[in-house]
């Protein structure tokens, strides 16, 4: 199944697709939020979807997005976990994974803007696969249990200040916490329907110029066992997002650094998460 959320910010309508249509989320749910997923929310849309329980939802041309999770407890990042983008950046491959903490409050739709911060002057691209998870993991056993606790996966673009991430006091989080800095969407497909999470493409570009292109096979560390590693130090609960790290291309390993400025446009995609595109506009 896919799930999405149709309308202006504060006002999104929460969705099911079936087929080709979406049908309206609210008789039986509020929001896709942690107590949706911690409730069976997933079960319980395929159930009404069967049943008939769920009317049609008709959006008009040009409704926004928004994004198809709302308000997780947290967004947990793992960094340096393509090999190709940790020799871009001049790191070493890490003998285990990178966690950095992005704020929830930077979740926007897919198409909505992104701002540059004041005072930016390295605001750089990174397409990662989202995982949403599903139902509470702590201490698992072994990367083997981990997947059974995934919701789905998502189109997410971690987008990062690099001087403030790098160069402002030595950790990463001031450089991925700006505002609307983790564009999300435009759905989320279940986690039945991904075969397997890690041979999906995934592609960014800048004005029309491809400046990532890669695959999750390439990952250092894989979904579960990210999911696995996180739970022994963090509970992670339901409807939290975890960005799973980006592959090569990004400004900061490009040759004169083509950092993000006003205007620029940046469209996404990961294969069967769909397409998003950013425009950048100034804070």
């Amino acid at each position: 199944m896919r799930f999405a959320r149709f309308g202006e910010v504060g006002q999104e309508i929460p969705a099911v697709a079936q087929d080709e249509a979406w049908y309206d989320l609210r008789p039986i749910a509020a929001d896709v939020n942690p107590a949706f997923f911690a409730g069976g929310g997933v079960a319980a849309a395929a159930d009404a979807l069967g049943s008939g329980a769920l009317p049609r939802l008709s959006t008009e041309p040009g409704t926004r997005i928004g994004a198809p999770i709302v308000n997780p407890s947290k967004i947990v990042c793992i960094g340096l976990n393509y090999s190709d983008h940790a020799a871009e950046t001049g790191a070493a491959v890490p003998a285990e994974p990178v966690v950095f903490m992005k704020d929830p409050g930077t979740i926007v739709g897919p198409r909505d803007d992104v701002l540059i911060p004041r005072g930016s002057t390295k605001t750089d691209w990174e397409v990662e696969l989202g995982v949403v998870i599903g139902r509470e993991a702590r201490y698992l056993d072994s990367p083997a249990d981990a997947l059974a606790h995934v919701a789905g996966y998502v189109l997410s673009h971690d987008v990062s200040e690099r001087e403030f991430q790098l160069e402002r006091g030595g950790q990463w989080d001031k450089g991925k916490s700006c505002e609307t800095f983790n564009p999300l969407g435009p759905w989320l497909l279940t986690a039945d329907e991904v075969e397997d999470p890690q041979a999906l493409s995934m592609s960014l570009s800048v004005n029309g110029v491809r400046r990532q292109d890669g695959s999750t096979v390439t990952m250092i560390f894989s979904v579960a066992h990210v999911v696995w590693y996180l739970s022994q130090f963090m509970v992670l609960r339901p409807g939290d997002l975890i960005n799973t790290g980006t592959p090569a291309g990004v400004a900061l390993g490009i040759e004169g650094n083509p950092y993000l400025r006003e205007g620029d446009v940046v469209d996404l995609a990961i294969e069967g998460l769909g397409t998003a595109r950013q425009r950048m506009v100034q804070a």
